[in-house]
């Protein structure tokens, strides 16, 4: 082999090895937690709700839940590796965070769950996602079903 095909080869397998590593790499979503809704799934809208239980906000989401989902736009996504970065801005009590499919899909698309977010802190949950129809929401701040379409 001469030494102009091993420099092609050799900069083809750096080529490669670059779009693999950048294939990896998860694109990042951050969401904001505020009393009984995620800021961003709102349009960026906070709707200066307060809580001090997680009963306060199932009674509050249960009066105006379907208005704002419906002026709400979804989160539209690729499919791919993603990283959901959420915050508990402000709540004054345990968050959590929960992503699954949602309709036909919902058994057999990827979730992901967790809790663990104090007032203050922030948390990463990886998942990659497939096409599909989704939601998210917190079942401890009790927040809407927001919606979230994945396609190619």
């Amino acid at each position: 082999m001469d030494w102009i095909t091993r420099l092609l080869l050799s900069g083809m397998a750096a080529v490669g090895l670059a779009s693999i590593a950048g294939a990896a790499e998860p694109h990042v979503i951050e969401l904001t937690q505020l009393a009984c809704q995620f800021l961003e799934s709102e349009d960026g809208k906070d709707q200066h709700f307060t809580t001090g239980r997680k009963a306060d906000c199932e009674a509050l989401n249960a009066k105006t839940a379907e208005q704002r989902l419906a002026a709400a736009t979804p989160l539209q996504l690729k499919p791919g590796r993603y990283v959901f970065r959420v915050s508990n801005k402000d709540v004054p009590y345990e968050l959590g965070f929960w992503l699954r499919g949602s309709g036909v899909g919902r058994l057999t698309l990827p979730s992901i769950s967790g809790g663990g977010l104090m007032p203050g802190s922030r948390r990463d949950y990886a998942i990659d996602l497939a096409a599909g129809d989704y939601v998210y929401s917190c079942p401890l701040n009790t927040t809407p079903d927001y919606r979230l379409i994945v396609r190619p």
